[in-house]
């Protein structure tokens, strides 16, 4: 992977994180600014993880689809590719319409679609399966963990003193 697309990897995960982290720390003013830094950064380095295995996942996904095996290296993050991911990331604020974040979402997925196709000798609509199965598995799995994490981190549930 190019310098470049770690950049724009860690940048769309880190706006992905602060999407996410913001809109919490808005309904608690009183949190500290630190542990929101020290919640943020881990955070996006975890979404930029996440995106990063996105075309991986796809690849794996397509060798599954395939009888034989694909005639291509592997799909990778290009610069030109990761770009509107970024701008997803941007938009990912829940403030800012979580609706064009999905559409911008299935965007970037249409723009991995002829990479994969290309690579694996798929045709269009297998290769956009692929990929749409990867993006759901990985946003269901971290999904998952989020929830577990809010899970186990929450407080328990005061007992009224009797």
């Amino acid at each position: 992977m190019s310098p470049a697309v770690v950049v724009l990897l860690a940048l769309a995960g880190v706006s992905e994180a602060a999407g996410r982290i913001l809109p919490l720390v808005a309904r608690r003013p009183g949190m500290p600014r630190r542990l929101v830094a020290a919640l943020l950064l881990p955070a996006g380095l975890v979404e930029g993880v996440v995106f990063a295995l996105w075309p991986l996942t796809a690849w794996t996904v397509a060798e599954l689809v395939l009888s034989s095996p694909s005639p291509g290296t592997g799909l990778v993050w290009t610069p030109g590719v990761i770009a509107p991911l970024v701008l997803a990331a941007v938009l990912a604020f829940p403030l800012l319409g979580p609706l064009l974040h999905l559409v911008l979402f299935v965007g970037v997925g249409a723009g991995l679609v002829g990479p994969l196709a290309a690579a694996s000798g798929l045709d269009w609509w297998s290769a956009a399966g692929c990929v749409a199965v990867a993006g759901a598995g990985l946003a269901l799995a971290v999904e998952t963990v989020r929830r577990l994490v809010v899970r186990i981190s929450a407080p328990g549930a005061q007992e009224p003193i009797a």
